[in-house]
């Protein structure tokens, strides 16, 4: 049932609904919706556990480096030389303070941003529409649609007024996707051109829609690319990779010229303890202590100055990787991109007109237009920003610059009758009342 691999956009809305067993007006009761929440799971996809203190602590001691370090600290104790042994020991724990500290100053932050971003969804159930956790939905349930609404689960639409959707991103279209309920014969129809299917994680930008939850959780689309890429081994960056084979060197070549001195000193009928103790002094001194500590320091600078971008680094060498990288292979929208349109300047029968001049935002026209384009659009205002159609949003954007404030013109010029943007009239039309 819960099954992605189903082409559910080849049934009509009638036989999903029936596959499922749900009545499209009455959705799934309460006790079935409990019954299939124990038996598909929550509508949530897998994540790694937080790791604890002692585990991220551990986790600093897994360089060769420091395991060389360390073994470097117990041989100066052993030999008497106290004060070496508690200079190493006290890097090698600065080094492992800036490691835990960064790591978990950063899953703590990403912790608190999944649980301000934690969604909900309307869904119909025994007869009504409740807002309930997304991660409640359960395959049957039946959920609203609407403009600036995150699509909660993998949907079969049963219904679609205008409704347009932003796929970017799981096809990369900038443009947002036209959905519609037709039915759809091909069975093995790419994501981008199911139009009759809504999927998890994509954004209501325009228009109203009622889905079939036909998929949740890791059986989604994008839960499937979610297993794709836990399925990876993450190789050692281009510094640890680097750092472990300066140790293995550095350990063999401390090993040699130590066993050559021994050796050396024996030829020589040097007294064999001396010369033990010798060659393992020399060995202690020729390790390089500082270093571990010196490029910890330096990534948790970069990682530092990253978050001043708003980037959170998670693992210290992942800022050397960011730098070591020569190509990026990728597509470009929101990420070389911002998948966001902005107008500039607005072209009339009189030429260009600057909205953000003064001069032109307080003439007739200007104050007609800057009107218009507030109002004439269905942009959501949410904490996060605006939400709708690319287009309208920059639009709006460019009237709010301009100093037209759409709450206050709403209030003041009340819309009391539209007709919806299509394809065919390429055009929205909304009127409103003054005074």
């Amino acid at each position: 049932m819960n099954n992605p691999r189903q082409h559910w956009h080849t049934l009509s809305g009638a036989a999903a609904l029936a596959e499922l067993g749900t009545d499209q007006r009455q959705g799934l009761s309460a006790q079935s919706a409990a019954s299939r929440l124990t038996q598909y799971g929550p509508n949530a996809l897998a994540e790694a556990g937080r790791s604890g203190l002692a585990a991220l602590l551990l986790a600093q001691f897994r360089d060769l480096m420091i395991q060389i370090l360390l073994a470097a600290a117990l041989i100066a104790t052993l030999i008497g030389e106290p004060a070496d042994a508690i200079t190493i020991l006290v890097i090698v724990g600065l080094n492992a303070i800036i490691g835990v500290v960064q790591q978990y100053r950063a899953e703590t932050a990403i912790a608190a941003l999944r649980q301000l971003a934690a969604p909900s969804a309307r869904v119909l159930r025994d007869g009504r529409y409740l807002t309930v956790p997304a991660s409640e939905l359960v395959p049957g349930d039946i959920a609203m649609l609407e403009a600036g609404a995150i699509v909660p689960a993998d949907l079969r639409l049963l219904q679609a007024e205008q409704l347009q959707v932003d796929e970017s991103l799981l096809t990369g279209e900038s443009s947002p996707a036209e959905k519609n309920t037709a039915v759809l014969e091909q069975a093995g129809l790419a994501v981008g051109d199911r139009h009759n299917m809504g999927y998890r994680g994509t954004t209501v930008t325009r228009g109203r829609g009622q889905g079939l939850v036909v998929a949740t959780g890791p059986e989604t689309e994008i839960g499937a690319i979610a297993e794709l890429l836990g399925g990876i081994d993450l190789p050692e960056s281009p510094l640890q990779q680097r750092l472990a084979a300066f140790s293995r060197r550095l350990a063999v070549l401390i090993l040699a010229i130590c066993l050559l001195i021994f050796l050396g000193g024996l030829a020589r009928g040097e007294p064999w303890l001396l010369m033990l103790l010798t060659a393992v002094s020399l060995a202690v001194a020729a390790i390089p202590e500082a270093l571990p500590a010196v490029v910890s320091i330096s990534l948790a600078m970069g990682a530092h100055r990253m978050s001043r971008q708003q980037a959170l680094v998670r693992s210290l060498p992942a800022v050397e990787t960011l730098g070591s990288v020569s190509y990026i292979c990728c597509d470009k929208t929101g990420t070389l991109t911002e998948n966001r349109m902005h107008a500039e300047q607005v072209l009339t029968v009189g030429g260009a007109l600057q909205l953000t001049d003064p001069a032109s935002a307080d003439s007739q026209l200007g104050q007609l237009l800057g009107q218009c384009l507030a109002l004439s659009n269905d942009v959501q205002l949410g904490s996060d920003g605006a939400a709708g159609d690319p287009t309208e949003i920059a639009l709006f954007e460019l009237a709010a610059s301009a100093g037209f404030d759409k709450s206050e013109l709403a209030m003041r010029l009340p819309r009391v009758a539209e007709i919806t943007f299509t394809s065919e009239r390429k055009l929205m039309t909304t009127a409103h009342q003054d005074g």
